[in-house]
Parts: structure tokens; sequence; C-alpha cells
């Protein structure tokens, strides 16, 4: 059943799409987008299109004088014929450019801008470091964790030598 139903409809899309090309009395265009379009990529070399499409009279003599023996062509004629095919060539596909400088400009920028976000946060928004972080704080702390003997077998105690009043070497 849902086989028939969607037979039935692809038939109904093909008969509504003919009608209307038919409706149109051959003056359809077909639109510049669904044409292959010529571009330089790495990826595929020869592209499907050539990157001249509308020539010159002279480059229309030069094509054809390309038919004929290439030892007639000259240097410049056959770097002309390659130029009609092709905007660039590999080698020069595959040089690098400089936009990696932009790029890299742009990080640093950004990186610049975030550390001047953290030092105003540090002097306006936050407030003085609480005492429990000073140095004083922290070795009555210690302090305190050896007189009460925490963890002995593993932890900071065991580290301790109460003897001698030091840490065990």
């Amino acid at each position: 059943m849902l086989a028939s139903r969607t037979l039935s409809l692809i038939g109904k899309r093909a008969i509504s799409s003919t009608a209307c090309l038919r409706a149109h009395a051959n003056v359809v265009k077909t639109e510049d987008y669904t044409l292959p379009v010529y571009f330089d990529n790495r990826a595929i070399p020869l592209p499907e299109v050539m990157y001249l499409q509308h020539l010159s009279p002279a480059l229309k003599a030069l094509k054809d004088k390309e038919k004929g023996s290439w030892g007639t062509l000259s240097r410049d004629e056959k770097l002309q014929l390659y130029h009609i095919k092709f905007n660039e060539s590999y080698a020069k596909m595959t040089k690098g450019t400089k936009e990696w400088k932009t790029i890299v400009g742009g990080i640093l920028f950004f990186i610049g801008f975030t550390g001047f976000v953290v030092l105003w946060q540090r002097m306006y928004v936050y407030g003085p470091l609480p005492h429990t972080l000073s140095d004083e704080w922290k070795a009555q702390q210690t302090k305190k964790m050896l007189d009460m003997r925490i963890n002995p077998i593993q932890g900071i105690s065991s580290k301790w030598d109460y003897e001698k009043n030091d840490w065990k070497k």
C-alpha cells in the first residue's frame, strides 16, 4: 500500500513537471547556477569547464592554430592556450598565501584583549583576596592538621616526624 502510494506520487510529479515544461512552449531557460562553473581547486586540478567561455577573434584564431603542429607555436602562444583553459597553474594554486599573518594577528589581538579584560576584572570587579589564602593562615592550618594528626597513614601526618618536630627525609 505504501509502495503504491509512493509510486502514484512520483508519477503525478513526473506528469506535472513535464506538463509545466510543455506549457511554457520551449521558453524554459536554464538558470546560470545550474550550469558548471569554473573555479581553481587543488583537489580538482582539472575543472569541468574552460576558464574563458567567450573567446575573442584573436583567441579563436589561436585555437585554430592549435589544431596544427605544436612545434610551430611560440612559448607565449602555448601560454595563452593554457590560460584559455585554466586561470592559474597548479604551482600558483598550491603556492602559500600571506593569509596566515592575518589569522595570527587576529588571534594575538583577541588574546591581548582577553588579557585586558582579565586585568580590568581583577582591578574593578573582584574584591580583595580572602585572608585564608595568606601564607600565615596556611602555616597555621598546616600546624593544626599536624597537631590533630590528620590522616596519619598516607596523608600529611605520615610525612611529619613528631620526635624531631620536622619533616621526614
